[in-house]
């Protein structure tokens, strides 16, 4: 996972509410198999983890989001930190031990 942008993302923007201390944003699109194993990796992070949490977004439904950020590809994995701020991202299938140090970034 490489450090991300200086942009933040409100509840408002990713559909959802943000979690407590960080909320995994995963970028997927319909017939993208690497996402269905994401899926699952961050959504076991985010039941393991207290006030973590994980909201999917379509890319194809949110190309103002993909175009914002510079999604070139899915699933895209953005964490952020309590206040929605991007500290890392990710592109493609992400390993578990790659989400769970990119959370000890954001909940410091």
């Amino acid at each position: 996972m490489r450090s991300g942008a200086a942009n933040a993302l409100t509840s408002d923007e990713i559909g959802a509410e943000l979690g407590e201390r960080a909320t995994l944003v995963q970028f997927s699109s319909a017939f993208c198999q690497p996402c269905r194993a994401t899926r699952r990796i961050l959504g076991e992070i985010a039941g393991m983890v207290d006030g973590v949490a994980h909201v999917e977004i379509d890319a194809e439904s949110r190309l103002d989001l993909v175009r914002r950020l510079d999604v070139a590809g899915t699933p895209t994995v953005l964490v952020l930190d309590a206040g929605g701020r991007i500290v890392r991202r990710a592109g493609g299938q992400p390993r578990k031990a790659d989400v769970i140090a990119a959370l000890g970034r954001a909940v410091r």
